[in-house]
């Protein structure tokens, strides 16, 4: 059974913070706090407010550092080192100038690969391991014979139009979970153009070179190198979108994932969707808090 959550105050804010990390300069907020350090690794063309709603409900126990990754946010627009050991040594280098020898990490989405890189390339740097709807394979994965098929299904997502345009299309996608909160998130991930347009931060040539990596690389091949407890923590679908084949897929993926990791286990947040922490905060928060309490 889950511990219960302790009252906290979600409204609290996070200090944004910089730090000179090789060639790039880092911008990372941190949410204080007295326990031990927890590193936050946002999703794929999203920023460390990602974490806005869940490190509010951690910082009790930990000090929650959320940085903004190579090419993303306000974090240097670095044109290469989106490869797997680039990436996971800047989170090292990170931690190196805060004075952090090691630390439990969380990953969402694309930062689940990012997090499962690091704990394997620098095991002792990594004390736990959480990743949030990301960094499965194996079997049931949709492979692709080519890498030219697999960049055009992992296209960049749309973020065409004005920002009322853009916003307006969110809305209606996370209408069961929009607020003034997420609006502004997902604010932090997108620029307005000269023509009034909005794009990603993510530059599309970055972007490309983050899918090579993955198609080059995959995550399931490094998994026998993480040694240390391993949580996962998959988005059951809503609804409307139980039992399709995406479904089945996906349970099959986390199912390898969970078998090829030592030291794993799972924990299903149901009826939700890929944005957790938009959607179920308090539940992914208290997933975790259970998990590291544990480690």
């Amino acid at each position: 059974m889950l511990e219960s959550i302790a009252v906290v105050d979600i409204n609290i804010k996070p200090s944004e913070n910089w730090a000179e990390v090789g060639e790039l300069r880092f911008r990372f907020l941190d949410w204080g706090g007295e326990g031990p350090p927890v590193l936050a690794l946002h999703g794929l063309a999203s920023s460390a407010h990602w974490y806005d709603l869940v490190a509010p409900r951690l910082r009790d126990r930990y000090r929650i550092i959320a940085p903004d990754q190579r090419g993303h946010g306000q974090t240097t627009q670095a044109g290469n080192g989106y490869d797997w050991q680039t990436l996971a040594s800047d989170i090292a280098g990170l931690m190196d100038r805060l004075g952090i020898p090691q630390a439990a990490v969380l990953g969402h989405s694309w930062g689940c690969n990012v997090a499962i890189n690091l704990a394997a390339r620098f095991p002792e740097r990594v004390s736990a391991l959480a990743m949030i709807d990301g960094g499965l394979g194996g079997e049931g994965a949709r492979q692709t014979p080519t890498w030219e098929e697999f960049r055009a299904r992992a296209r960049p997502r749309d973020v065409t139009g004005t920002r009322q345009e853009f916003l307006e299309r969110l809305r209606q996608q996370l209408w069961f979970c929009w607020n003034e909160e997420v609006e502004r998130v997902v604010q932090t991930m997108i620029y307005e153009d000269e023509d009034g347009q909005i794009q990603d931060i993510l530059r599309p040539e970055n972007h490309a070179q983050v899918m090579k990596a993955m198609y080059d690389e995959p995550t399931s091949t490094v998994w026998h190198q993480v040694k240390c407890p391993t949580l996962l923590v998959p988005a059951g679908p809503r609804p409307e979108r139980a039992g399709t084949e995406n479904a089945r897929i996906k349970e099959a993926r986390v199912k390898a994932s969970a078998g090829g990791i030592k030291n794993c286990r799972v924990h299903w947040i149901p009826e939700t969707v890929h944005d957790i922490g938009y959607d179920k905060p308090e539940e992914l928060a208290q997933a975790i808090r259970e998990f590291l309490a544990e480690c």
